[in-house]
């Protein structure tokens, strides 16, 4: 079962503005899966789209997963500010647009983003108000087997995951709820309900 545990109270957003929701968790927990979820029942949970140097995997599009884009491009968004964090994981480069967040929750929609550790500590330092959500597996065994079984990177990636993840999993008290991913659906609408989204 889901269970959502809060950590105690963040900073409320400015008069009239929607908070920001960060989910984040280790690698092969199931953040995808949770958000891939929550979007087909609740389309108007508008999800940041990341840009990305790391090349596609089969099925990806650009600008529906991520946008993928060259070194050259990526270190464009940084200089002129445009990225409202951005982290290197497993050799590749991983940020979120900052103005398309801006102009949602300026709009009043419920804006989510899907991001890794130190991506949700940048988020918190630039936008305090944020909601950080983590998401946590139901054993550590259990992250093992979803890292293992996926097939799409080599052993030495998923080395690399698994020493992320332990560090990752350690910084689970820094998140204001954590929830753990023992069913999609429920995970799913337990988010849902931090978000206020009926």
């Amino acid at each position: 079962m889901a269970n959502a545990v809060s950590r105690g109270a963040t900073p409320v957003p400015p008069e009239g503005r929607t908070r920001l929701t960060v989910l984040s968790g280790p690698s092969g927990v199931g953040k995808s899966t949770v958000v891939a979820h929550l979007r087909k029942a609740h389309p108007e949970v508008w999800l940041s789209v990341s840009a990305t140097t790391r090349r596609p995997r089969p099925g990806e599009q650009h600008g529906v997963q991520y946008f993928f884009v060259e070194d050259e491009e990526f270190d464009k968004l940084i200089a002129n500010g445009e990225l409202l964090e951005w982290a290197e994981f497993a050799g590749n480069r991983y940020g979120t647009p900052r103005r398309p967040v801006v102009d949602r929750l300026e709009a009043g929609e419920p804006v989510l983003l899907e991001i890794d550790l130190q991506g949700a500590r940048l988020v918190r330092e630039s936008m305090p108000e944020a909601r950080l959500v983590f998401l946590a597996p139901p054993s550590w065994d259990e992250l093992v087997r979803r890292l293992t079984g996926r097939g799409t990177e080599s052993p030495e990636v998923i080395e690399r995951r698994l020493a992320a993840a332990r560090t990752e999993l350690a910084a689970e008290e820094e998140f204001d709820s954590t929830l753990v991913n023992t069913s999609v659906e429920e995970v799913a609408a337990e988010l849902l309900a931090l978000m206020n989204v009926a």
